[in-house]
């Protein structure tokens, strides 16, 4: 391995170590357990997983997917969580190198990860992590090249705001709650990380990918339109796409504009 290829390395596996961490979060979370104590354990036998049994990726292979105590089949899940935040991590080393961006895009991803699993199997975005990355994401703003306080300020209203009159509108002409808090404080959390101009792009993905992904499912399933789709993890896949993409994304979309009118 060369020189250049060290760092990198250390980043995917740095991502991947706080994966582990983050299944976790993910599995404790929404029974309001603490992630601290007690060590990991086998929810099934309660065998404590030695550290051997708990390198990111590599153990799950060696005791083919089944826990050291039982036997049980262990869920598929926790590899592929160590895996996108090892990938998510390496990306964001390679794009910010060792800065204060870097530290701050990674937090703000590896929370966007748990939301993601948490929302996809309980349907609920935890206020432990939207409404501490709305403070964390704000405080950042005051030191990172790329968001200002004011515009961070400006996204927390719009991401937040924006999404509260949907659910309201939504609830006033259907009768029915389409859209949870949860959402709301997200769009506010990713408003105060990402800035405000970072906001209608992730609400366009969001709602792009949703409708195409959630009609799909309801064919697939033979649903009708009150299926309920956990709209966090879109929400989550816009606002990465903006930290890699959003700026050059939105300057082709308006340059195709300009194209077609001309």
């Amino acid at each position: 391995m060369t020189p250049a290829h060290v760092l990198p390395f250390f980043a995917f596996v740095f991502g991947a170590v706080v994966g582990s961490f983050l299944n976790v979060c993910i599995y404790r979370m929404p029974k309001d357990e603490s992630v601290v104590f007690p060590p990991s354990h086998c929810p099934q036998c309660n065998y404590q997983i030695r550290w051997y049994d708990n390198i990111p990726l590599l153990s799950y292979l060696l005791l083919r997917g089944k826990c050291r105590g039982c036997g049980t089949r262990i869920s598929p899940q926790y590899p592929l969580v160590e895996l996108v935040n090892a990938v998510l991590t390496l990306l964001l080393f390679n794009r910010f190198g060792v800065s204060l961006s870097f530290l701050a895009l990674f937090l703000f991803c590896s929370a966007l990860v748990v939301v993601t699993f948490i929302d996809i199997e309980h349907q609920i975005i935890p206020d432990e992590i939207s409404l501490s990355g709305i403070i964390v994401g704000f405080l950042f703003s005051f030191f990172l090249p790329f968001n200002s306080w004011l515009s961070s300020l400006i996204g927390i209203l719009l991401g937040g705001g924006s999404l509260l009159l949907v659910a309201y509108g939504y609830q006033w002409l259907s009768g029915r709650e389409g859209m949870g808090g949860g959402d709301i404080k997200l769009l506010a959390m990713i408003g105060a990380f990402l800035g405000w101009r970072a906001v209608p792009f992730v609400i366009f993905s969001a709602s792009l990918f949703g409708s195409v992904l959630g009609v799909t499912m309801m064919l697939a399933q033979k649903k009708d339109s009150k299926l309920a789709i956990p709209f966090g993890p879109y929400l989550s896949f816009g606002a990465v796409l903006y930290v890699f993409y959003g700026p050059q994304l939105i300057k082709w979309y308006f340059s195709l504009g300009s194209a077609l009118r001309g």
